[in-house]
């Protein structure tokens, strides 16, 4: 598959494309809102942070529980069960007076929640195209994210200068009963990808014999820490700037989405494995500029140039499916996925501290070498294992 027209022409491709767009915008408005209204109540860059990324950290409770899922369970209701679950949980966040405890434990809930999401949703779309057509598939999946990111922070911003955040999250609630409306009404029902129940043993023996490839294992943290680092420096965004954080977080999509159209449209396949490493590199070097607390245009600038690097995922995710059997692709996507956004919410939480202790900026500045540093040792790792083994010489007489 090598064409955007054959992959609209995919039946249920385009439905499943449009209610993980309505899912992301709410998620973006939704967590714009959540970490503006808890800045405000507390002032605290990490508190902030983490309203917006904590869900992430859950992640690995449900990479730890539930992943066998992803697979073992029927995608259309799964789906529509999460949407449902995060309309239902945005709402209570909704109440005024909900004490910040409280706040953070409906966080909790939607992160385990959403940890099934992902493994569920990525099984699906190698299930609808298979595996020559899932890194085009993917890559639009992506350029949707970013829009949707775009459009919901640029919103979302716009939206709080006329009513509080807690009328932005009621919105985000509507568009999560969207997609799930959408999943119902667009899907077709499909049995489980793989037999048995869900089950922790099932979950841990599958992580285990994914984790147990050497090269698999570069590949999952080359997913995982590098633009989780990165991620923790956005999470600074709104104590950064909290009249604009709407305008950095739409330039990073922006940035996000550039990356997305090159990697997975226009470089040739022959070219796009070496890219990995260059644009791990990007994806982090402007941050350092930080330090100098630049004026927003200038910083506006440099995350939408960092964010290009997120095509490096995309590279990444194609190595991983080439090293996956077919039957494991949900629960392998899920890993990816739950590693990933759990890595996300580590950094939100260090780069929370670090920008307590000193300031966003600086802490933004420290988040980048950290994850400079962390490509750098992952790729003399890879070279390593590629290193053939040295082949013994002769005895030596005696």
């Amino acid at each position: 598959m090598r064409s955007y027209r054959q992959l609209f022409r995919t039946p249920e491709f385009t439905p499943l494309l449009l209610t993980s767009a309505a899912l992301t915008a709410g998620q973006t408005v939704s967590g714009l809102a959540l970490g503006t209204l808890v800045y405000r109540a507390t002032d605290s860059p990490l508190l902030s942070a983490l309203s917006m990324f904590g869900p992430s950290l859950a992640q690995v409770l449900g990479a730890t529980f539930l992943l066998s899922g992803a697979d073992r369970l029927p995608p259309r209701a799964t789906l529509a069960g999460i949407s449902l679950a995060f309309a239902a949980g945005t709402t209570v966040l909704a109440l005024p007076g909900l004490p910040i405890q409280a706040v953070f434990g409906v966080v909790l809930v939607q992160g385990v929640v959403a940890s099934l999401g992902g493994g569920v949703r990525w099984g699906l779309l190698t299930e609808t195209l298979s595996k020559d057509g899932y890194l085009l598939g993917r890559s639009v999946f992506n350029m949707q994210s970013g829009l949707m990111q775009i459009t919901g922070y640029a919103t979302g911003g716009a939206l709080m200068t006329v009513v509080s955040p807690r009328v932005c999250l009621l919105l985000a609630a509507g568009l999560f009963l969207m997609s799930a409306a959408g999943i119902r009404l667009g899907l077709t029902r499909r049995p489980p990808r793989a037999a048995g129940r869900p089950s922790i043993r099932a979950t841990w023996r599958t992580n285990a014999v994914l984790w147990s490839s050497r090269p698999r294992r570069h590949v999952y943290l080359g997913l995982w820490i590098p633009n989780g680092l990165v991620v923790g420096c956005e999470s600074l965004y709104v104590s950064y700037d909290p009249g604009a954080a709407g305008t950095l977080f739409a330039c990073a999509a922006l940035g996000m989405f550039a990356g997305d159209v090159t990697v997975g449209r226009l470089v040739p396949a022959t070219v796009r494995p070496r890219l990995g490493l260059p644009l791990l590199v990007l994806l982090a070097a402007p941050y350092l500029a930080f330090f100098l607390h630049p004026a927003l245009p200038v910083a506006a600038a440099l995350v939408a140039l960092a964010s290009v690097g997120f095509g490096a995922s995309l590279v990444q995710q194609e190595r991983l499916m080439a090293l996956t059997p077919d039957e494991l692709s949900g629960h392998a996507l899920g890993l990816h996925s739950a590693g990933m956004l759990t890595m996300q919410g580590v950094a939100a939480a260090l780069a929370g501290s670090a920008a307590q202790l000193t300031s966003p900026a600086r802490a933004m500045t420290l988040t980048a070498v950290a994850s400079l540093m962390v490509t750098a040792a992952l790729a003399t790792a890879a070279r390593r294992a590629r290193r053939p083994a040295p082949v013994p010489g002769p005895a030596p007489a005696r």
